[in-house]
């Protein structure tokens, strides 16, 4: 006796499969958002460059045996702000947005700033969740802060306020605001402010181009 065969029941099946499949990979990255500061110290990495190739390549084998596909980017340094003493020539991420794979232009025409881990092999990988910004787009500050004043701040804490009211739990944190008070992560305090340890062991929010001077880093009321 033959079982009937129903080809559209299977269709319909497959297809439902296929699209909550696609739906699982849609959401396989998530990244929360982090002040530029937060970004430059996580990073074992930071570089400004232009992209100037891609290539996808075999970086190894999973568990079962099968190549695991990278893509590649050569890129030319322009500048090192955090790293290795060598310069970066290539950087690697995965292959699709979905597992945080990150797209650059590659016509060597735009410049950006790069954040990313140095895997135990000294190539620098990057992913969705690190800071890369076309380097046009970043404020003065921002570019300042790059050079010295991040660093300064990296034994800070910057923490995001979600929703009022919220506050400060220790002296060496600094509340970051812009997602509560201009709902978009890169406001005001992304954009021209770091948060800078004073001579007391506390951090506070300071906005300028110039270093703080001694007067800000010895104030007793941040």
């Amino acid at each position: 006796m033959k079982m009937p065969f129903n080809v559209n029941g299977i269709l319909c099946t497959l297809a439902l499969l296929l699209l909550w499949r696609a739906e699982e990979l849609a959401e396989a990255c998530s990244c929360a958002p982090v002040h530029p500061q937060q970004a430059f110290c996580n990073a074992d990495v930071v570089i400004r460059a232009k992209v100037v190739g891609e290539s996808e390549v075999d970086t190894g084998n999973d568990i079962y045996g099968n190549p695991i596909k990278r893509i590649q980017y050569e890129v030319k340094q322009i500048k090192m702000f955090k790293g290795p003493t060598q310069d970066i020539d290539a950087i690697f991420t995965a292959p699709m947005s979905a597992v945080c794979g990150v797209t650059l232009d590659v016509a060597g025409k735009k410049e950006y700033l790069i954040s990313g881990k140095s895997e135990t092999n000294g190539r620098m990988h990057v992913t969705l969740c690190d800071y890369i910004m076309p380097w046009d787009s970043l404020s003065s500050t921002q570019k300042k802060g790059l050079t010295q004043r991040y660093q300064m701040g990296c034994e800070c804490k910057i923490v995001r306020c979600p929703s009022l009211p919220c506050e400060i739990s220790a002296p060496e944190e600094c509340l970051w605001t812009d997602m509560m008070i201009e709902k978009q992560v890169h406001g005001r305090q992304a954009n021209h402010y770091a948060c800078v340890k004073r001579a007391d062991g506390s951090c506070s929010w300071y906005r300028g181009i110039a270093s703080p001077k001694k007067e800000f880093l010895d104030a007793d009321d941040p």
